[in-house]
């Protein structure tokens, strides 16, 4: 396939991707789902909105949109393998769950992510076998550590943090591999993110300089050494270095709490894809509206949450994501 036509591919894509965002939910949508008086009438909006396939529940509703942004996708792009990308944290995700259940010895139905690059019956397989070979490079040596971890130490969270550091990697190589600004930028942001969150969950349980050296990977725009240093110290030292990068405003969401940090964290994301908007050419937009209906669920599933958990209305706007429209 030449460059050419993939660009006038992309230019159909993109308008049609044009199209999709008129459904996109604005902050006057929002405003109506977090001012509902129930998760009852939220559902009501959303099935209003032709959200889900007629289904009440909400696992159902969300699951459903999410199936919907990559059925468009398969419909707009041959080859969705540049998307992989989104799906990394999926398979790593798979992998941890499968570790878990092996070393319980006991099945636990739902516990995997289908959407995924790798067949989550494959990584299962192959953890309960332990016939690692079976999964790709990246991912075999990995699991046979992960999983040798697990059953010598019994600790779940040095596992979980041995392979979440894995999968920022590997979203770190998949975007300087791609060959794509927008996506390189994405994994970058994924990767600050990640690495902030582990620092502050670190920082606030007293953890020691060989655990955050386990748990957080270098990244170009945040060198991992100034952040573990700054961990050590406690939630003013991470602030202290914060403040000398690119990301000093995550130190006042950080202060104000722990729902505004993690809501920065996915607006920082949000913001600097926004700019596809107005882009007409390339895979760009294509990648931004993947990311902003993921961004647009999850608030959607916070409010609903909310509303079950009988949350305040302010309470629940701290948490919800800024939209991408």
């Amino acid at each position: 396939m030449t460059g050419a036509y993939i660009d006038k591919d992309y230019v159909y894509a993109v308008a049609r991707i044009r199209s999709a965002e008129l459904k996109l939910f604005d902050k006057a949508v929002m405003d109506q789902l977090i001012q509902a008086h129930s998760a009852d009438e939220c559902i009501d909006l959303l099935l209003e909105k032709d959200w889900g396939n007629g289904s009440r529940n909400a696992d159902e509703i969300l699951s459903t949109e999410r199936e919907k942004i990559w059925e468009l996708i398969d419909e707009l792009i041959p080859d969705r393998q540049i998307f992989s990308i989104f799906r990394l944290p999926n398979d790593y995700s798979n992998l941890k769950a499968a570790i878990k259940e092996s070393v319980m010895d006991y099945d636990y139905p739902g516990i995997y992510i289908q959407e995924a690059n790798i067949d989550p019956m494959l990584i299962r397989q192959a953890v309960k076998e332990r016939n690692y070979q079976e999964l790709p490079d990246e991912m075999a040596n990995l699991a046979a550590y992960a999983h040798s971890l697990f059953l010598k130490t019994r600790d779940g969270q040095l596992c979980d943090i041995v392979v979440d550091k894995a999968c920022i990697e590997a979203i770190l190589k998949a975007g300087a591999e791609s060959g794509n600004e927008f996506i390189e930028m994405y994994a970058e942001l994924v990767a600050v993110s990640s690495n902030i969150k582990t620092a502050v969950r670190a920082a606030n349980t007293g953890k020691d300089r060989s655990f955050l050296d386990k748990a957080i990977c270098d990244c170009p725009t945040l060198p991992a050494e100034g952040l573990i240093k700054g961990a050590l110290s406690g939630i003013d030292g991470i602030c202290s270095y914060l403040m000398s990068t690119d990301y000093s405003e995550a130190v006042g969401e950080l202060k104000k709490s722990p729902a505004a940090f993690e809501r920065w964290c996915d607006n920082l994301i949000i913001g600097k894809i926004r700019s596809e908007l107005y882009n007409s050419f390339g895979i760009g937009p294509l990648a931004a509206y993947v990311l902003a209906r993921e961004n647009e669920i999850k608030s959607v599933r916070i409010i609903l949450s909310g509303k079950q958990n009988g949350f305040s209305e302010d309470v629940i706007r701290e948490r919800v994501r800024e939209t991408y429209v």
